[in-house]
Order: C-alpha cells, then structure tokens, then sequence
C-alpha cells in the first residue's frame, strides 16, 4: 500500500513510466467547461495523454474517467481514438447539485434598469447543517454561498411574462467513462497472465439482503520462519471480503442516496421487499445495509408481488466536510467512498492504481483504503501537499504507521 505523487505535467511524467505498468486507471481530469474561470478545466485531456495512458496500462487493464454531461463525448471519443475499447458509462446520480442557471425575469429587469421589490427569503436549497457557518454562510472548498437568498417579485411587464424561464437544468449526474485496453486471446487466458480483463462483480455487489461486506483485516501469507511474505500478487487487500449471499450485480448508475434522487424512482410492484424508511430512523440500516467497502444500498429483491423503491443501486453521497479533510478547498472533490468502490472494481488484489490527474488524492487515499498502491500525477503543487497527507493519513489508518 505504497504510494508515489510525481509533481509535473501528467504526460511527461507517464512517458518516464514502464509500458503494462500499472493495474488500473481511475481519475478525475479536467471536464473543459472552464469550472470557476480555473486554466486547468480549458479542455477535456488531450488524445496524447490518453494514448499514454493506454501504454502504461496491462493488457486488459481499465480506465475509469469522470466527465462532466456537456463534454463526456468529447473525453469519450479522445479515450477511444487513442486505442482503448469504450465498455460503459456509469452515471453517478446525486441530489447536492445546485443550477447554474440565469434568471430571464430577473435579467429582463436588471437590463431595463428598474429594482425588484424584496417578497420573502429562502433557504439555499442544497446545504446541510454540516456545510452551514455561523457567519451566514456556507463554505464548499474554496467557495461560499449565502444560508438564505432574497424572494422577488417582476417589476416590469415582460419580466411578468418570463417568469420562471432559466437557461440550465439541475445538475445531478456525472458520467464516467468505463474503457478497457485491448488484449489479444480469451479474458481467461489474459487474467491469469496480467490479473486484468475483468471487473470485480462479487466485491462491488449491493444490497443487504445479498450482498459482501467488508471483512477482518486480510492476512499475508507466511514464509517458514514465520515472517510475512510481502513478495507476490497475493499480498493482502485492505479488507478481506466476506460473502453474505449472491445480492444485487452492480449497476451502470450509482446515487447518493437522497431524497431527491430517490424521489424519481418509482415504487413498484413484485420487485424489492419494503419501502425506503428514512435514513435517519433506526430502521433505515436494515433497509440500506452495508455493502462492500462501506458503502450502502437498497434492497435486494428477494419476493415477488411486494411493494419497492426501483432505487436498488449502490449509493455514495458527495464529499462532506470531514472526507476533504482540513485546509482542502480543492473544487471538485470526490468522496472517498465512491472511489474505494471504483478502484475496487477495476483492479485486482495487491495491484497499483493510477490516477494522472490526482488533485486533491482522493483516488491515492481509496487505492490505499483497500490495500492497492498507487501513482498519482499532479502539477500543482499545493494539490501535492493535499494529497500527500490525505494519503499518509490513509497509511495510519490501515495500521501501517504508527
């Protein structure tokens, strides 16, 4: 569970790397939409670097690349010119995001040069308690937003008339892009010679009702002298994982589990066993359960003819205070959770776990979390310092450091 952050420009620090040199690929690149004026976010990475990382890749090997809806099939197509095979999206679905959206009514009002009268207040919409500050405002990373927005009514007739009308929806989903590197033969034959090829169904399963959990602490194998032999692919996970029963396949759409995702499922008939109690209640653990890695999901059908959320997906809210750490204002943050669940998937046991654009580190901290090393890429050297102590944190964590 070692790691190694090279500071630099991603392309030319995996053009010093070996060719199949790493299990897997998971990462958060730049989307190209500009996020908060930043130079990085100017464009989706170039074909370059993803013909790179298609070299240091094993054969069969996977990339999962995060992207942003209006630019995923530009970094889709860049991905798939460079060589790999485009396998799946997974849709990762939350219930945090707030729209960035131009008010038509206001904007008509504020060109005709006329002031809006003040009708009420209300609540930002998307901050909990844990994001508020007592100042009246609400941090997220670098960012802040006001606890409660000003209520107004149109001051001209045709702001009346274009009331409501915007120019963007809700953002609630990111897409990520499921790619594999070309490999000649059987997956068969491929997995017992690189250890890649395939995805890890059983360690990634949902529900409670069927599912794998996280077990005791796996253990290395012994030398004679009774010392631990750290020296082959079997070196231990984080987490052993426990079968409880077969439980859900996973999905290509992964939510957060909020009332506003689970809201857009509708409740059927002769598919899952219960409602959805609230989270908050003491049933609701017997409803999400734990999965592996932690992480939490619906039920597992088990009957016919019972009543059900069609929400039966694994969920991983976004990154809270807490996961970021102190004094991390990186801007797009993922949780942890949702990245020991990825890197899980797509790499196998003792394997090393690339991430070029490492930002903040929260694929190196994963990748930790359950037992892989890792390479991260970052050229900005404050996102180093940031991921170079998430990551030592993560090593206490597992018990390797006192």
């Amino acid at each position: 569970m070692a790691f190694d952050i090279k500071h630099g420009d991603c392309l030319e620090a995996m053009r010093g790397m070996a060719d199949n040199s790493v299990d897997s690929i998971v990462t958060d690149p730049p989307y190209g939409l500009s996020f908060m004026g930043k130079k990085w976010d100017y464009d989706v990475p170039e074909q370059a670097v993803w013909e790179e990382c298609l070299r240091v890749l094993k054969p069969g090997g996977h990339l999962l690349a995060f992207a942003g809806t209006r630019t995923q099939h530009r970094m889709a197509v860049r991905i798939e010119d460079a060589g790999f095979e485009i396998r799946d999206m997974i849709a990762w679905v939350y219930g945090s995001g707030f729209p960035k959206s131009l008010d038509v009514s206001k904007a008509i009002d504020k060109a005709a040069g006329v002031e809006r009268e003040v009708i009420g207040m209300r609540e930002h919409p998307t901050l909990t308690r844990e994001d508020k500050s007592r100042n009246g405002t609400a941090q997220n990373g670098s960012n802040s937003a006001k606890e409660e927005w000003p209520i107004t009514s149109p001051a001209t007739e045709a702001a009346s008339q274009w009331q409501g009308w915007g120019t963007a929806l809700k953002p609630a989903l990111e897409p990520i892009t499921v790619a594999r590197k070309p490999f000649s033969g059987t997956v068969a034959a491929n997995v017992l010679e690189h250890g890649t090829g395939a995805i890890n169904v059983d360690g990634c399963r949902v529900g409670t009702d069927g599912a794998t959990k996280r077990g005791g602490q796996a253990e290395y194998p012994k030398n004679e002298d009774g010392t631990e032999d750290r020296s082959g692919s079997w070196a231990r996970v984080g987490h052993s994982i426990e079968p409880l029963n077969l439980g859900r396949w996973p999905a290509n759409l992964i939510h957060d589990g909020s009332e506003d995702v689970l809201a857009g499922f509708p409740q059927s008939k002769g598919t899952a066993s219960g409602g959805s109690p609230d989270r908050n209640s003491k049933s609701s653990e017997a409803y999400w359960g734990e999965g592996g890695g932690g992480f939490k999901g619906g039920r597992s059908t088990v009957a016919h003819g019972d009543n059900g959320s069609a929400a039966r997906f694994f969920y991983c809210a976004k990154a809270s205070k807490a996961d970021r750490g102190e004094s991390n204002g990186h801007p797009t943050v993922k949780p942890t959770e949702l990245m020991r669940y990825l890197v899980r998937l797509v790499t196998q046991p003792g394997g090393t776990v690339l991430d070029p654009f490492t930002g903040s580190g929260s694929t190196g901290k994963a990748a930790i979390l359950e037992g892989f090393s890792f390479i991260g890429i970052e050229k900005e050297e404050a996102s180093v310092d940031i991921s170079t102590r998430r990551m030592k944190e993560a090593q206490i964590e597992m018990g390797l450091f006192a």
